[in-house]
């Protein structure tokens, strides 16, 4: 074998090595929230709804991004990112034609094979951004309809202004079997929805606990509580999942920032059983 052969095989084999790929196009959601899709045409790697990269910023550094866009379309890789630190500022001011630097897909994927095999409802809360690694399981269901029961999603945002996928929303709710609620912490002109926590959706859906799988992913105040009252009406603790993006900056389980006692978010999750990891977050400093 050539040396130049030796050192691309070595390097795709390295964990720590990120392939580089180009920004296809750019949809600004909200005032600091962006949605980019990168092309990764050649030798995609595919992904499952839940899964994250590491995005890299030449002059920046990298940082874990859930992956937000269809599973069945993996050439057209999607991440939605919030411009709120050091590389997601530069990541949101990315434009058509930049180069950015990806490694992954890493970590564990939501239960929908287990949701499928039971033709469970799904029960997904969302809180601001974590909308965004819930949506690649929306895709999925309504790919594979048949496959599922009823979808119900519960959306909170801080105000009518940091709404995600606005157009996507609502076409989501014109599905036979989808229910999409919404919900604000504080109301604007114009806005006629509801006003108050997402716990407060749970009392204006119908569900059979028992029968249900539910999804959670946001601040984790909110997946907590949202946990909490999911049990109080009757929700398996088994049947709760959270996806937690908690200090992940290598994503292999070297560096030990993500460590949350037994439990490396990188390697573990990101997406958790809820009464696995529920305990350890009313831990200080843990």
């Amino acid at each position: 074998m050539a040396a130049g052969a030796d050192t691309a095989a070595a390097g795709a084999a390295d964990p720590m090595m990120p392939r580089f790929l180009r920004v296809r196009r750019t949809v600004r959601e909200t005032h600091d929230t962006v949605t980019l899709e990168l092309d990764d045409s050649i030798d995609a790697p595919g992904f499952a709804p839940g899964q994250f990269n590491m995005l890299y910023v030449f002059g920046a550094g990298e940082v874990a991004v859930s992956i937000s866009g269809p599973p069945a379309r993996p050439q057209n890789l999607v991440h939605t990112i919030r411009g709120v630190g050091a590389v997601t500022a530069p990541l949101v001011d990315a434009r058509r034609g930049s180069v950015l630097g990806v490694r992954g897909p890493y970590g564990s994927a939501w239960p929908l094979d287990e949701a499928a095999r039971a033709g469970c409802d799904l029960l997904l809360m969302a809180g601001g951004i974590g909308l965004a690694p819930l949506r690649p399981v929306i895709y999925e269901v309504l790919r594979r309809r048949r496959e599922f029961g009823n979808l119900i999603i519960l959306y909170g945002a801080r105000t009518p202004a940091d709404v995600l996928y606005r157009k996507e929303l609502a076409q989501w709710r014109t599905h036979p079997g989808v229910t999409v609620k919404m919900i604000v912490d504080h109301a604007a002109a114009g806005w006629s929805g509801r006003v108050g926590v997402i716990t407060d959706l749970l009392g204006a859906v119908e569900f059979d606990a028992a029968e249900t799988i539910a999804m959670t992913c946001g601040p984790e105040v909110m997946m907590r509580f949202s946990y909490r009252e999911l049990l109080r009406r009757g929700v398996p603790p088994e049947r709760v999942y959270m996806s937690m993006e908690r200090n992940m900056k290598c994503a292999v389980g070297l560096c030990g920032h993500c460590q949350l006692s037994p439990i490396f978010i990188c390697k573990d999750g990101p997406v958790l059983r809820a009464d696995r990891v529920d305990p350890l977050l009313g831990v200080r400093e843990l």
